[in-house]
């Protein structure tokens, strides 16, 4: 009985999650049309204005919409987070397959590299690379992408391994099934299960990654909406219009905890060690 509830709740957590995220991504795609006003558009005699019919949140420091710069500011932290993602997962499953299944002094130099950047802290790392290639969308784009592919690298070289010993690849082999049959066939069905989950916990700390770079004004510039810059602009106006910094706040809160529960529970529902 006890675990026909906990299965029960994983399940409910994972459907409040999953609907959740669906209503963000939609949000996403339909900004412009979802968005009430401009979020760029400044309007100083409406600036810091509160919460009405024509502005549900209220104005900024610039008489900007902020549930339209919220909105906006979604496709930013949201929809460059879902770029890195799969362009992460891809480039570092390619990789730690290859250097997996092949072994020898290749596997060993690619680990070498792995284990180099990890060695450092992730934002410090990013930090340093942004630092280097100057501040800008597509440059934290690819700082993160140059750190978040070593995570997906070094867990797919693992799991390559632990496979490639198993029973039902060497019955492969034996066959004369060719190495891109084996892995596309037998390796990768089931790496996928274990990406995905640490992949949905990977999405929220480099959330708060574009947040952190925004908010330190290395990362996305003005007049793009992006919820770590809203923080940074609303910092100057904590005591007189602490709602500046909150309601931004709150969007990364919300966001990053519906993803790290979403990987939580899929890790129970499928007894997968993170």
């Amino acid at each position: 009985m006890m675990q026909l509830q906990t299965s029960s709740k994983k399940s409910k957590t994972i459907f409040v999650c999953t609907v959740i995220l669906i209503i963000c991504f939609i949000v996403v795609l339909l900004a412009p049309w979802v968005s009430p006003h401009d979020p760029v558009k400044v309007d100083l005699a409406m600036k810091l204005q509160p919460s009405s019919t024509e502005h549900w949140l209220g104005t900024d420091h610039l008489g900007r919409d902020i549930l339209s710069r919220l909105i906006y500011g979604a496709r930013v932290s949201v929809g460059l987070v879902i770029v890195i993602f799969i362009a992460s997962v891809v480039i570092g499953m390619l990789i730690g397959v290859i250097a997996g299944y092949r072994g020898g002094w290749l596997d060993s130099f690619i680990m070498r590299i792995c284990d180099g950047m990890l060695a450092f802290p992730n934002l410090v790392l990013v930090l340093g690379i942004v630092g280097i290639m100057g501040t800008g969308t597509w440059q934290v784009v690819l700082a993160l992408l140059m750190v978040h592919w070593v995570y997906y690298a070094r867990m797919s070289r693992g799991y390559v391994v632990s496979l490639r010993g198993s029973n039902f690849v060497a019955a492969a082999r034996i066959s004369g099934s060719s190495p891109f049959k084996i892995i596309m066939k037998h390796i990768l069905p089931n790496m996928l299960p274990q990406i995905i989950v640490i992949g949905t916990l990977d999405i929220g700390f480099a959330i708060m990654d574009i947040s952190a770079l925004s908010f330190l004004g290395l990362g996305i510039q003005p007049p793009t909406a992006e919820w770590g810059a809203m923080i940074l602009e609303g910092r100057a106006y904590i005591r007189s219009h602490p709602e500046l910094m909150l309601y931004p706040g709150l969007m990364i809160l919300l966001v990053v905890m519906t993803f790290n529960l979403l990987g939580e529970a899929l890790s129970q529902r499928f007894g997968i060690k993170k």
